[in-house]
């Protein structure tokens, strides 16, 4: 039988979506995806279990001897060359830290040796998923962002993720640049719209789409979207212009308000004379899904080796 399946699973702070993906056209086979919610302050058995039983009930619904392996899309820390986890710190997956996923995986699967586990950083995951079927298929060189939890981020050429050289940040993503007070991620993220919404009104929001609601009638929330908008694209303008990147794409639940900061954003992206275009994610949740099965793609998995280490 044809191996041309791939299984990609995305690893989300409260849940995980596992998927098929045919390895020669890029696309989803919607009857396979299969999520589950995931309680990230559990035992590591109790997640592990979990993630099989999703892997599990995907690998069911396609032939068997048709599928390569599983690719994951990971948040960091992690060794995404050894499988293991080194999350800590952050208030989830910590009972995951320093166990190998890969063998536990396997085990829980009782899969053959040759099928094969694999695993990229999440944001690189969706970035690649967005340059081989999305938004930046048609370009060479891109950046993708996902504003939302975190701000996540990978430039892409020929669609590599690119995470060293002179061209692009340490590790080839901008979350932890330095910005005013402290570090990119603590201002482009859900975290930081919504600190500075409390800061000035003194009130709590459930999430940016609740923030997005009161933009009709709460002038402080317009201020607050057009302030993002100028201050996302003077401090991506100097990446992008210096990456040569034809395209930015941008995904993650703070895109879902484009239209509250979008024209600003993209008029302070002239204003700094940085021409790329501008999308919004064509693939959405899905892209991560997709460039995590591109793992096993034999062409790509040669090529992005390299950069596993320095994700």
């Amino acid at each position: 039988m044809n191996r041309n399946l791939a299984i990609g699973a995305d690893i989300g702070g409260s849940h995980i979506t596992s998927a098929a993906i045919d390895l020669t056209t890029g696309l989803i086979l919607k009857e396979t995806i299969t999520e589950q919610a995931v309680n990230n302050q559990a035992s590591a058995g109790t997640i592990i279990g979990l993630w099989a039983s999703t892997l599990s009930s995907t690998l069911s619904r396609v032939p068997a001897g048709s599928v390569r392996g599983i690719g994951f899309a990971m948040p960091g820390p992690f060794d995404y060359v050894k499988g293991i986890c080194y999350i800590k710190g952050v208030a989830k997956y910590e009972n995951l830290y320093g166990f190998n996923i890969s063998d536990a995986i396997a085990s829980s699967l009782d899969v053959s040796d040759n099928f094969l586990i694999r695993f990229m950083n999440d944001a690189s995951s969706f970035a690649v998923g967005e340059a081989w079927a999305g938004s930046a298929k048609d370009y060479s060189r891109s950046l993708s962002i996902t504003l939302g939890t975190g701000f996540g981020s990978a430039f892409i050429e020929n669609k590599i993720p690119i995470v060293d050289g002179p061209l692009v940040p340490k590790i080839g993503c901008v979350y932890h640049l330095p910005y005013r007070d402290g570090i990119a991620d603590d201002y482009f993220s859900t975290r930081g719209l919504l600190g500075r919404y409390k800061k000035l009104t003194g009130k709590d929001l459930s999430g940016v789409k609740e923030l997005a609601a009161l933009a009709g009638t709460d002038t402080v929330v317009n201020e607050l979207f057009r302030d993002f908008g100028d201050n996302l694209g003077t401090f991506l303008a100097p990446w992008l212009k210096g990456f040569d990147a034809e395209i930015l794409v941008i995904g993650g639940n703070i895109s879902h308000a484009y239209n509250l900061f979008g024209s600003h954003f993209e008029n302070s992206l002239r204003e700094q004379n940085c021409n790329s275009e501008v999308a919004l994610s064509r693939l959405k949740e899905d892209a991560a899904l997709i460039g995590s099965a591109y793992l096993l793609d034999d062409d790509f998995w040669k090529a992005v080796q390299h950069a596993l280490p320095l994700m």
